[in-house]
């Protein structure tokens, strides 16, 4: 009889101290919904992606005018951005920095593009560009898709971003306005 109050409790203190695991687990503590950037960042950040995204939809309506106007809009956003008040270390500090100098410096030649077809070659440089800023300063106030068109630029392909899951190319926009597919959903948002 000793035996089976002994075996009892070894078994009892061992199923108790499995439940303090979970405990523990459970005690963790949980992401906040809260961003890791600050707040300038952000509402800075909120105007680059917005004329971004102004800038890509006048792509597919082809306006050279507007295009040019969110271009300049966009290249002034980038050169304000207050990356230097990031909340992170100095390498990527650094990086973000040498990012937007390079997101200024494609504007300015699809600036100085004459052709809609060269813009749109800027633009898919640019593109790319600003998907590796926003992974570098990992902007977690949105959802941001990564598109991809195989048959822009004769079947060499190009990526632009959005900030919806529907696909309008901005390469292709009066032959081929649905082709493409989404490659890649950015969210660093907390959970």
């Amino acid at each position: 009889m000793k035996k089976i109050v002994i075996v009892g409790l070894i078994v009892l203190a061992a199923s108790c101290s499995g439940d303090d695991k979970k405990t523990e687990e459970n005690k963790r503590p949980q992401a906040l919904n809260k961003s890791t950037n600050g707040e300038a960042f952000n509402t800075a950040f909120d105007v680059l992606m917005g004329d971004y995204y102004h800038l890509k939809d006048n792509f597919i309506t082809e306006s050279d005018t507007i295009i040019n106007v969110y271009a300049k809009k966009l290249m002034t956003d980038a050169d304000s951005l207050p990356i230097a008040t990031l909340k992170a270390d100095s390498v990527i500090v650094s990086t973000a920095k040498a990012t937007a100098q390079s997101i200024s410096a494609e504007l300015k030649g699809l600036l100085g593009e004459k052709d809609i077809e060269a813009k749109r070659k800027s633009f898919a440089l640019l593109s790319e560009e600003m998907y590796d800023l926003i992974r570098t300063v990992q902007y977690d106030k949105a959802i941001i898709y990564h598109a991809h068109c195989p048959m822009a630029f004769n079947g060499n392909g190009a990526n632009w971003l959005s900030n919806t899951a529907d696909i309008k190319n901005p390469y292709i926009p009066k032959k081929m306005l649905s082709c493409g597919e989404i490659t890649d959903s950015l969210n660093f948002a907390k959970k």
